[in-house]
């Protein structure tokens, strides 16, 4: 494995980190994996909520772990004047802020974008909230569930015979982390012309909107309303999760490509169906999907996942296996990638984090080191980037400004 990272293409890039449970430090943890040297700020005395939050290991959280490593932390009280005037001047010293609360909460502190930007023209501020800072929804709260609700993923994510689902993974707060990575980008980029920075505001529910590459555009085009599908494509047959003799294994037939169709007919021991005009044509095999199916079903029955992939995979048919997530871990092809770094962590021991999926070539990003406990760094970084010297951390400490730690209570 090779060493960890020390620099990356976003090396000499600092955030101060506001974020919480997921959207946020999702989008932070990003932005340091490619370098960037995030400063989580964290309000005493519990910090990120998210450290709370299952899996725990003796009261430590390996969700927290996961989307929090390769940052530094200071807890710091914003509700006095001399929080604030600190947290100012640490704006000072950085480029970017990332927020997620609810808007109008910094604004209600004095440490919004427009009290900031004023004073730090050059400053990016980054805000993710459930709704955007505009229109008539911008001041309730949502989570994941609540977007993907919204935005109508749920709709279509599901079997058709049973009721809508929630995916398997928080595609409300990771899309709007990702955006929200993207647009702190762009407009690091922009800064380099201008010199100015600017506002960056992602909404949970336009992120959803955003992401259903076909299902808004077909109801635009043809005012047909995408319903559940289960794991089936809505324009593309055969394109979907099939049972196999031992498991699963997903099919997804090319547009266009010739005799995909009459070689997967002939491995899959059906070639009578060839050239029947219910099934001739990927338009035809989604008009008539209900008769198809079954037989399909009927023919992947007869043999083991792997089987299958290797005979359709010599054809050039896009196929591959259902993976459990043990299963998708162990595939030579993401060992082969790295895309699981072992980090230590002082509870866990050492664990493998999964890695950034973008591959540099000349300034490549990584896990850069373990997450912080709760203000673990406010020394490091005050004396660092403030020159505060230690007689005054020490009363600031003492008086409750600046946290050191979080205190030891349990937590319901």
């Amino acid at each position: 494995m090779p060493p960890l990272p020390t620099t990356g293409p976003l090396a000499g890039v600092r955030v101060l980190d506001l974020t919480w449970v997921l959207s946020g430090p999702f989008c932070t943890a990003t932005l340091a994996d490619l370098g960037a040297d995030v400063i989580k700020v964290e309000r005493p005395p519990y910090g990120d909520v998210s450290r709370t939050t299952a899996p725990l290991i003796e009261g430590e959280s390996g969700y927290f772990f996961s989307v929090n490593r390769g940052k530094r932390s200071i807890a710091l009280d914003l509700t006095t004047e001399e929080g604030k005037t600190i947290f100012r001047d640490l704006v000072r010293e950085a480029d970017v802020v990332v927020e997620n609360f609810t808007p109008g909460a910094m604004d209600r502190l004095g440490l919004g974008y427009d009290a900031l930007s004023e004073e730090y023209p050059a400053l990016i501020y980054a805000a993710i909230s459930g709704y955007g800072r505009t229109g008539e929804m911008a001041s309730r709260p949502a989570l994941d569930v609540i977007v993907q609700g919204a935005g109508g993923v749920m709709s279509v994510t599901g079997e058709p015979d049973r009721g809508p689902a929630r995916p398997g993974l928080s595609l409300g707060d990771i899309a709007a982390g990702l955006y929200c990575a993207i647009g702190v980008l762009a407009a690091l980029r922009e800064r380099e012309q201008s010199g100015r920075g600017q506002l960056v505001d992602i909404s949970m529910l336009d992120c959803q909107i955003a992401i259903q590459e076909n299902a808004f555009m077909r109801w635009h085009l043809t005012g047909e309303v995408p319903e559940r599908l289960g794991t089936r494509h809505p324009s593309a047959v055969p394109f979907q999760a099939f049972p196999t003799a031992d498991g699963w294994m997903v099919l997804a037939l090319a547009w266009g490509v010739p005799n995909q169709w009459a070689l997967l007919c002939s491995e899959l021991g059906i070639p009578e169906i060839i050239d029947d005009p219910r099934f001739h044509s990927s338009a035809a095999r989604l008009r008539n999907h209900g008769e198809l199916e079954p037989m399909m079903v009927e023919a992947f029955r007869k043999r083991p996942t792997a089987e299958w992939v290797d005979a359709l995979a010599a054809y050039g048919i896009p196929c591959g296996p259902l993976n459990s997530i043990p299963e998708a871990a162990a595939m030579p092809q993401v060992q082969g990638r790295d895309m699981f770094v072992p980090v230590a962590h002082h509870t866990f021991g050492t664990v493998p984090l999964t890695n950034t999926p973008v591959k540099l070539s000349r300034t490549p990003g990584g896990i850069r080191g373990t997450s912080p406990d709760m203000g673990e760094h406010s020394r490091e970084v005050l004396a660092e980037l403030l020159q505060i010297e230690p007689g005054r951390l020490d009363d600031l400490v003492a008086r409750q400004v600046v946290w050191e730690q979080r205190p030891e209570v349990e937590l319901g």
